[in-house]
């Protein structure tokens, strides 16, 4: 079993993973077939190590929308080829960025001497 602090670390990559390719736009996330598999394989990554973490751990973070993260990860993982392009680029446009410093704050709080023990 992975350690909380791994899972946060995936998210934190897909994040990053993800903010590589936001400043291509719209337009180009359209028309490119690997950029849109992209940015679904990294909210996949994201949502299922937000399932995978302990509930005392996603309790350390109320702010974080856990449930919503953890449904986008079914809808992507079980919507096969009814994908939404649109709640996808507005997932990875508006709440991937937004999701950055509260998980960075979780992590950190997980670092910290005497945590977990």
């Amino acid at each position: 079993m992975r350690d909380p602090k791994e899972r946060i670390r995936d998210i934190l990559e897909s994040i990053a993973a993800i903010e590589r390719y936001l400043d291509r736009g719209r337009a180009a996330f359209e028309q490119d077939e690997l950029l849109q598999g992209w940015f679904v394989r990294h909210l996949q990554i994201i949502g299922e190590a937000a399932r995978a973490l302990p509930e005392e751990v996603r309790a350390l973070a109320p702010d974080i929308e856990w449930t919503k993260i953890i449904g986008m990860r079914n809808v992507l993982v079980h919507g096969y080829f009814d994908i939404d392009r649109d709640l996808v680029w507005d997932t990875a446009r508006r709440d991937v960025p937004a999701l950055k410093p509260p998980m960075e704050r979780l992590l950190k709080r997980l670092e910290e001497p005497g945590y977990g023990r």
